[in-house]
């Protein structure tokens, strides 16, 4: 077992994505640890002020392509959480995410590494490969079986950037969370899955599964992270493995609705693909169903988290309370309507 490499936050800590779901929990956590928190915010954030409000933080406005934003937002702090995105899983917006997801990150840590400030860049599990034997895969996991769609590529290739300026002198760790679900979701991102299944949606569920973990539990490992990760090395934030079929079955029990009835057949999963592609090239718009979104959903996301258990005491709480908190919060925030629990059968 490696000994922590251990970093004090001495100063504040400059979030993006901080009205995120990722974020929101970061910006929350470091508070509670009576560490000073700046926050990047485009000035056309949807739900800024509102997924803000009444917390200490200290504004700066401006987006991932403002250089001069960038500058002043570094000044003075001692630590980057860098989880802002653009999250599609399909075929189109590859121009989108590649300025967001590519250059913004080349952005912020060539000016962290100005600032010396220590980086911790937020990436995705689709950024490493899966292993076609179906053992759960780990940082050194070369990439592959992941459709090489927009979102994929593009994280694999903001992880480029981060090392690239690693090589120049920037102390920066990556870390690679899993499915997230939880509390302050206010776009919302990952929890549309949740609320699918709560307006009775999920009748038949994907028939692949992925690793499902708490997002108060991912925004604790970046923190720790910040503390305790080696310079340049990747993290694996995992969580539960299960089917998506078990998963809904959580998600119906806590919100009161009828259980799955099982797996959608493949063969209709890939034709919903097709059709959702055709669609796309008719509209000009790409929906959540696509071929890349529904390949995705047939591949089992399997993930070892063993490296940041042991080197940042990283660690997850059962998905049942996950699943609970998030319905909770959804619902006390208007997002959906609490139902009469279901019958059990």
């Amino acid at each position: 077992m490696i000994a922590p490499r251990l970093f004090e936050i001495s100063g504040d800590c400059l979030v993006t994505g901080a009205t995120g779901l990722v974020g929101n929990n970061v910006v929350r956590q470091l508070l509670a640890k009576d560490v000073g928190v700046r926050a990047l915010v485009r000035q056309t954030s949807p739900v800024g002020d509102t997924a803000l409000a009444g917390l200490a933080v200290e504004r700066v406005a401006g987006g991932l392509g403002d250089e001069a934003a960038l500058e002043r937002a570094m000044g003075g702090v001692s630590c980057v959480v860098h989880s802002a995105a653009f999250v599609h899983c399909g075929w189109k917006h590859g121009d989108e995410m590649r300025e967001i997801n590519v250059e913004g990150t080349r952005r912020i840590a060539r000016a962290a590494r100005r600032a010396g400030a220590r980086l911790v860049h937020v990436s995705s599990v689709d950024a490493i490969g899966l292993r076609p034997d179906g053992a759960p895969a780990d940082e050194e996991t070369p990439p592959g079986v992941m459709p090489e769609c927009p979102y994929v590529v593009t994280k694999r290739e903001a992880e480029l950037a981060v090392l690239a300026e690693v090589d120049r002198g920037l102390d920066a760790v990556i870390v690679n969370p899993v499915y997230m679900l939880g509390p302050w979701d206010w776009k919302p991102s990952s929890g549309r899955m949740l609320l699918e299944v709560a307006a009775g949606k999920g009748l038949f569920a994907p028939p692949g599964g992925n690793d499902f973990v708490d997002v108060r539990d991912v925004a604790a490992g970046i923190i720790a992270a910040v503390e305790k990760g080696r310079t340049g090395r990747r993290y694996i934030l995992g969580g539960h493995g299960l089917s998506y079929l078990d998963a809904w079955r959580v998600m119906a029990r806590v919100t009161g609705r009828m259980q799955p009835l099982g797996f959608a057949p493949k063969p209709f999963v890939r034709l919903a693909g097709w059709v959702g592609d055709l669609a796309a090239a008719f509209r000009r718009r790409e929906g959540d169903v696509n071929s890349a979104a529904t390949t995705m959903s047939m591949l089992d996301h399997n993930f070892s988290c063993r490296r940041a258990q042991d080197e940042l005491g990283y660690s997850f709480r059962p998905l049942d309370d996950t699943v609970q908190d998030a319905w909770d919060w959804f619902v006390a925030r208007g997002y959906a309507k609490a139902v009469r629990p279901a019958v059990a059968r």
